[in-house]
């Protein structure tokens, strides 16, 4: 079994390492927004897990979601 050659940009070594790590910031950055969005939503998520397992309404859960997210918003500022 013969190992094939993986593609090449044609570009210098230098330039594809360059775009290596630019690509690696980038992925980087969109996990780290992904973390903060997920902290973010986290507490009104739990607090409407909570509401929803006490009532059983979904309409109640929503409601209880958006007033920890709201609640949330205002603290940052």
């Amino acid at each position: 079994m013969a190992a094939f050659p993986l593609p090449s940009l044609g570009l210098p070594l230098i330039f594809e390492v360059a775009i290596l790590f630019v690509l690696l910031i980038i992925g980087l950055l969109i996990i780290v927004l992904i973390v903060k969005v997920l902290l973010f939503v986290l507490p009104g998520a739990i607090i409407a897990l909570v509401v929803w397992l006490l009532t059983g309404s979904l309409f109640w859960a929503g409601v209880a979601f958006l007033i920890v997210a709201f609640i949330s918003v205002v603290r940052r500022r």
